[in-house]
């Protein structure tokens, strides 16, 4: 299991690193959560649902006022550092990690924000690449901290698009709305159910200790040739106007069924993943809201299920980790699993009882590294709070 710290702990040390590059101490504390998805994938940019949480692992920034109009970037984690000029337009950048908090600033110069200057620095224990929202942490991140320097706040559903807006043009990935909304506006002990079309959230409850989210991080990433993400959103929008609806949100098994004959093989199981899929988060909801983990861990496999064999974004590692999890079983305190995140590699998410997860997690990793050769990483999360000031 991997070492756990406190976010008062891992803001402890940011503000220490702060100190040690900069030579003084850090005015400001901007954190903000990844996210991990408990069920609803690839529903998103079909105006569906999603059931995520924040997880409490945070993107931190430290930052101090300076002189000039100049942001100065660095990362305790990543390589390179960047000087960023608020007196002109903010455009792309240098290193390449830059461009999301780069996005995250040019969208408030267009709301016509003065900006100061500051030096900062970032760290983060959100895993990089495990599909966690890693990125989506540093855009709120970096809009917390803008806010907090200018003495003023952005009404959270803003700052969310704000943020998203800066994943699409300056990182170039066409996301939809979940990681930034779950990032900004998540509660202690809730999950989100989000309405990606409405853009609003119901909070579900999930307060009971005896119930944990464990998160396995299979340590794999498959290189997506020919942008698989956008190929998938291709194959749905096809999808639905074969079915003559606006988005596949709109349709139902039974009108796929009828409008079979006018879409391709494959379009037609891109569908079904989706139409099903948003059908059993709303379930997914209800049963975690009576506290019925079992029903909840069946609709996880089905979901995985429909995600490997119609949807086709899982691959061997994830099959593995989620068949290792369904063979110890209720019995042995795993309710269920799926893999999580856009697919390919990346992690796996299962429901379980925390007075199991010591056994559980030896099992898991015992039998993983043997098939595999990998070390995987695990780790436990409650449902974490969305960004904040510390």
């Amino acid at each position: 299991m991997n070492t756990h710290f406190s976010l008062t702990e891992i803001a402890a040390q940011t503000a220490e690193e702060f100190r040690q590059s900069y030579g003084r101490s850090p005015r400001w504390l901007a954190a903000a959560p990844g996210r991990v998805n408990l069920i609803g994938e690839h529903t998103d940019y079909n105006d569906g649902f999603v059931l995520p949480m924040a997880i409490d692992h945070y993107t931190v920034i430290a930052a101090a006022p300076v002189n000039s109009p100049t942001i100065n970037l660095r990362s305790a984690t990543t390589d390179g550092a960047a000087s960023i000029d608020l007196a002109r337009p903010v455009e792309r950048g240098h290193p390449e990690w830059t461009n999301y908090s780069r996005g995250v600033i040019a969208g408030f110069q267009r709301l016509g924000w003065d900006l100061k200057g500051c030096d900062a620095l970032v760290d983060s224990t959100v895993p990089l690449g495990g599909g966690l929202s890693s990125s989506a942490a540093l855009e709120v991140a970096t809009a917390t901290l803008l806010e907090a320097s200018s003495g003023r706040a952005l009404e959270p559903v803003e700052k969310a698009l704000l943020c998203q807006r800066a994943e699409h043009e300056f990182a170039r990935v066409p996301c939809g709305i979940m990681d930034q909304f779950t990032s900004v506006l998540a509660k202690e002990n809730h999950l989100l159910l989000l309405d990606c079309r409405a853009r609003t959230m119901e909070f579900v409850p999930m307060s009971d200790t005896a119930i944990a989210v464990l998160i396995i991080n299979t340590n794999v990433r498959h290189e997506l040739t020919g942008g698989e993400y956008a190929q998938r959103r291709a194959q749905c929008e096809a999808a639905a106007r074969a079915l003559n609806v606006p988005a596949l949100r709109d349709a139902t098994m039974e009108a796929l069924r009828r409008a079979s004959e006018r879409m391709t093989p494959v379009a037609f199981r891109r569908a079904r993943h989706v139409i099903t899929e948003i059908e059993r988060t709303l379930q997914a909801a209800r049963a975690i809201r009576a506290s019925d983990w079992p029903a909840a861990g069946k609709l996880m496999y089905a979901s995985h299920a429909s995600l490997r064999d119609d949807f086709q974004v899982s691959c061997a590692e994830l099959d593995l980790t989620v068949e290792l999890a369904q063979s110890i079983g209720e019995p042995g305190g795993v309710f269920g699993c799926r893999m999580t995140g856009g697919g390919f590699g990346g992690c796996a998410v299962a429901l379980v009882k925390t007075e199991a997860v010591p056994d559980i997690a030896a099992s898991v990793s015992q039998a993983y590294r043997a098939r595999t050769g990998i070390e995987p990483t695990l780790f436990v999360s409650r449902p974490a709070a969305g960004a904040k000031v510390l």
